[in-house]
């Protein structure tokens, strides 16, 4: 088994990047090989990141300690704008893809546990959560502002992408403390 999907991966790789999309986000092989997501990968993984950051952020005001819950009100925020502007995009009929109302079954099962926590276990998991949410939304926004298939979906990485790099750096900042 694990023969033929280290074939499958390599083969998936040395197809070259259009065939690499077709395997979505999910799976983790366009990140692994540096490929743009398609149009509707970007837009499905950007606004689940979105709702992840607010929905466990909220979770913060209510469960964590000061520096955390000003962290968290950053986050709400941000990503709320970041997200209006992307339903506005989608709005304009420039971009043809769909945004997910709600979260995928992974980032479910990431805020159910954090749900369970409080105290310096809630602190904890939710500063992991977002170090990680982080690195992966700004690997994404990378890609598809270099790759992407859409010029205004670009435009929108490209000027976004900042922003979240900065939200990285905060959250890394507020996990050593």
């Amino acid at each position: 088994m694990r023969a033929t999907t280290a074939v499958a991966c390599l083969l998936i790789a040395a197809a070259g990047p259009a065939a690499a999309q077709s395997v979505g986000e999910k799976t983790g092989v366009n990140s692994l090989i540096g490929v743009s997501p398609s149009t509707q990968d970007f837009v499905t993984q950007a606004a689940i990141s979105d709702l992840f950051e607010i929905q466990t952020s909220e979770l913060a005001l209510e469960r964590a300690d000061e520096p955390t819950k000003a962290f968290a009100r950053k986050m709400i925020e941000d990503h709320r704008k970041i997200s209006d502007e992307m339903k506005m995009i989608l709005q304009s009929g420039k971009v043809q893809a769909e945004v997910p109302k709600a979260l995928d079954s992974s980032h479910q099962s990431k805020l159910d546990t954090l749900k369970g926590l409080t105290g310096p276990d809630f602190t904890k998991q939710y500063h992991d959560d977002q170090v990680r949410g982080h690195k992966n939304a700004a690997d994404l926004y990378k890609r598809y502002a270099e790759g992407g298939d859409n010029a205004e979906l670009k435009a929108f990485a490209t000027k976004n992408k900042p922003h979240i790099d900065e939200h990285l750096k905060m959250a890394q900042e507020l996990d050593k403390k």
